[in-house]
């Protein structure tokens, strides 16, 4: 029956032309860009950079976190750490970083017409493929949130990745001190072994002369025995440290030793967790628009071009969300979205900068503290010369020596320990602040 077009062709086939057409079609909607994009995203480091590159204007946040500079020398056991324990990460940030700014690219152009290829089989066993051209002329505003959205997105992972570099450097950093804390009390508990192996010699030579008694060198004995263990204990808790360094770093990083200075804390730049807040903010804001446009109706042109090359065309009104009773409801909780995000960055950095201000507060004392105790141990050192010689006149007794030593000998640890101190507060400083890494490097 020549009215029935299905019976004048082979069931199951598409004409050439419609089914070309179909594949320029798909080609078309996967984009020129795709294996550069994938090739671009397994490069190392610059993610940070990379993602504003990726957008025609590049944001604040994006330029912030490209603007910080690593306060940490140029070289020196401090750069080899950082460097070693970066060259390690896995860095889920960075892959995190990378999804957000292909999804970015992927909305960046939905504004532009979309095609919808569809395939069905008929009853009379006839495969009938059409494409479907729609192109939205209103949505309320929906599509430009997404696209907000997305670069919001990226936002927050670069932050992320910020935070999670700076931390890394910064917990590196930190069992390296605390190696050299525990090395430096170690040399200090052996120097007071070896005194005390001093005061044992004057007390065999005043036993041997009668004026001393046996329970004195047991003292002595004791005493050498608990500044012994001390020192082991110490060399075992920087065996810990720099054990912990290492598996967290790239290659072995023996030979490192000392403190580097640190410059003071400048007031800025802005902290990491507040930049957070603020990429997390925008983030809320854009998607309480695209809330909101649902409720709105849109206008939507829609072209079918079927296999045989007829078209239908015409113009569709819809809303995304249906409207009920509880609408307003959820309008004016949509409408706080931006007084909430304004309190939760308000909170954000008042927490950092006390944060901030707690940390100089605790430097300033244990400054104050290093520089009168220098003062104090030279006394407290003559004082103990001074107890030795009475002693072996016989005019201070045992006890009171000892005691003064384990005196003299705490506070010359306590002081060797505040530097130390001091230093990792002011990498943590530096980590809130992400000034440990080069934001261009991430």
């Amino acid at each position: 029956m020549p009215g029935h077009r299905g019976h004048t062709r082979r069931a199951g086939a598409l004409r050439s032309g419609p089914a070309i057409l179909l594949t320029l079609a798909l080609a078309g909607c996967m984009g020129s860009d795709g294996p550069g994009v994938a090739k671009s995203s397994m490069t190392p480091g610059g993610e940070i950079r990379r993602a504003g590159d990726d957008t025609q204007n590049r944001s604040a946040i994006i330029g912030e976190l490209l603007s910080r500079k690593s306060i940490l020398p140029g070289s020196g056991a401090y750069a080899e750490v950082a460097q070693a324990v970066i060259e390690a990460n896995a860095a889920p940030a960075r892959a995190e970083l990378r999804v957000a700014r292909l999804k970015a690219e992927a909305r960046a152009t939905n504004w532009l017409p979309s095609i919808r290829p569809s395939l069905s089989l008929t009853d009379l066993g006839e495969t009938f493929a059409s494409l479907l051209l729609e192109q939205v002329l209103f949505d309320g505003g929906g599509r430009k949130a997404e696209r907000a959205f997305a670069a919001a997105d990226v936002e927050v992972a670069a932050t992320t990745l910020a935070q999670d570099f700076n931390q890394r450097v910064f917990e590196g950093l930190g069992h390296y001190i605390r190696a050299q804390r525990a090395l430096e009390q170690a040399n200090l508990a052996n120097q007071a072994v070896g005194r005390m192996a001093e005061f044992e010699r004057i007390v065999g030579i005043r036993l041997e002369g009668g004026m001393s008694d046996r329970s004195e060198q047991r003292i002595i004995q004791q005493k050498t025995s608990e500044m012994r263990a001390k020192a082991n204990d110490d060399r075992f808790q920087a065996q810990q440290s720099i054990a912990s360094l290492e598996a967290m770093a790239a290659r072995p990083l023996s030979g490192l030793s000392g403190l580097q200075a640190l410059p003071a804390d400048a007031g800025a730049p802005e902290p990491l967790a507040v930049l957070k807040a603020r990429a997390e903010g925008s983030r809320s804001l854009a998607e309480a628009d695209m809330a909101k446009s649902g409720y709105r109706p849109g206008l939507k042109a829609v072209a079918n071009l079927d296999q045989d090359g007829d078209v239908e065309s015409g113009l569709s009104v819809d809303f995304d969300n249906a409207i009920g009773l509880g609408t307003g409801a959820e309008l004016e909780a949509l409408a706080m979205t931006g007084e909430l995000t304004d309190r939760r960055i308000a909170r954000a950095s008042d927490e950092a900068n006390r944060n901030l201000i707690a940390l100089q507060h605790q430097i300033t004392t244990l400054q104050a503290r290093r520089a009168e105790g220098e003062t104090v141990l030279a006394q407290t050192g003559a004082t103990l010369d001074m107890f030795t010689e009475q002693y072996k006149v016989g005019r201070r007794s045992l006890l009171e020596l000892v005691n003064m030593f384990e005196s003299w000998s705490g506070m010359q640890r306590e002081q060797a320990s505040l530097k130390y101190e001091i230093a990792l507060l002011q990498l943590q400083i530096a980590r809130d602040r992400g000034v440990l890494v080069d934001g261009a490097a991430l």
